[in-house]
């Protein structure tokens, strides 16, 4: 068993951290607001091979392991939490395409997904469907050869700025669950689509909103995979990316115990730095630990990954419990700063609002305990 990156993963997580600390850090609070991210950046991003890079060199990818690109969340996270959503759904929707779309599909869509000249958006989530997944309502209905798509999807991350989006739609009967929902690549610039954006909390420019369907046609040609095997394939896509989350919020933690540290033994009171105090230091000691674990657990699903090994079960634990330790050590660090601490002007309070959305997004910490239980209790805790 070894726990060590090789040189080129040590390389990479030097690379990255030094980008993001030059080139995204210092515009992080200045995008704390309901406005897109800077295309040039999801560029620049893209230029870097950090944009679905597990695809084939042939569709624009680097064919990088997992583990690599858990180190890319990791850093960029880091440095600015609302840029790695572009790498998270970037990966998403690419190893999607890659696995289950035909050559001409892979095509025509990865290349520009890669290199950043578009931006991606996955599209599950609707008003009466969240993690009840199986039962989206947004139908799709053959037409010659194209399909018309009615209906809306809520809650979308980047429904303000996406170019495309890969969207599950219904295209069996209503009562059919899982085996009716069907997956489509969608042009979100076409005629028939609206958008909103949420006011929300936190990730302000991540630009979550709806996304209206009107009698939008969509090539047959643009339908990934079988009809039927939307709601399938998207689940295995979320086997990894849930490990990816976890290291996105373990990322902007990290970053702010390591501000906290340094804070802390700085900081004179009561005739010794804060850090002699047990009070300090032990909360301190307990959040260096706790996320050293988490992040183990989060690279090992990866690892598995990259081996073709099941991981479903610990990239679920790793979305419930990376999310939430982030947030517990984000406000730790918040208080620990004292009356400074409650100031906009310093990073904890954006990146405890940001990492939240996580605690919810892409499965909440109930579904991915249900899970972790079915897989370790087996049948008897399965619904009949």
């Amino acid at each position: 068993m070894d726990f060590e990156f090789s040189a080129d993963h040590k390389l990479m997580q030097s690379t990255l951290r030094d980008f993001g600390a030059r080139e995204l850090a210092p515009f992080y609070a200045s995008r704390d607001r309901d406005a897109d991210l800077p295309r040039e950046l999801v560029r620049q991003l893209g230029a870097m091979g950090l944009l679905a890079p597990m695809v084939e060199p042939r569709f624009g990818g680097n064919n990088l392991d997992y583990v690599a690109l858990g180190i890319a969340h990791e850093e960029i996270a880091r440095a600015d939490f609302n840029a790695a959503y572009v790498l998270l759904l970037s990966a998403l929707v690419g190893a999607i395409i890659a696995r289950h779309g035909d050559d001409a599909q892979r095509a025509a869509i990865l290349p520009s997904i890669c290199r950043g000249e578009t931006l991606a958006a996955l599209a599950v989530t609707e008003p009466g469907a969240g993690s009840d997944a199986a039962h989206v309502k947004l139908n799709a209905r053959r037409d010659g050869d194209h399909y018309v798509l009615d209906g809306e999807k809520s809650s979308i991350s980047f429904a303000s700025a996406a170019d495309g989006a890969l969207v599950m739609a219904r295209t069996g009967a209503a009562d059919s669950g899982a085996r009716g929902v069907s997956a489509f690549y969608v042009d979100l610039n076409g005629s028939g689509i609206t958008r909103t954006r949420f006011k929300d909390l936190g990730s302000r420019a991540v630009g979550r909103g709806s996304l209206f369907f009107d009698s939008v046609r969509v090539p047959a040609a643009m339908r990934i995979g079988p009809e039927g095997a939307g709601f399938v394939q998207v689940m295995q896509g979320f086997d990894f990316s849930r490990a990816l989350i976890g290291l996105m919020c373990l990322g902007a933690a990290g970053q702010s115990l390591e501000e906290t540290c340094a804070y802390v033994t700085g900081r004179q009171a009561f005739g010794s730095t804060l850090a002699r105090f047990e009070g300090v230091s032990f909360p301190l000691a307990e959040a260096a630990v706790k996320l050293r674990a988490a992040r183990l657990l989060c690279y090992e699903a990866l690892w598995l990954r990259d081996r073709g090994a099941p991981h479903g079960w610990l990239a679920a634990g790793c979305k419930w419990w990376a999310p939430e330790l982030a947030v517990e050590v984000i406000h730790q660090c918040l208080l620990l700063h004292g009356h400074f601490g409650y100031s906009l002007d310093l990073p904890h309070q954006q990146r405890l609002r940001d990492v939240i959305g996580l605690e919810i997004g892409d499965g909440t910490a109930q579904i991915m305990k249900l899970l972790v239980a079915r897989e370790i209790l087996g049948p008897a805790a399965r619904p009949y």
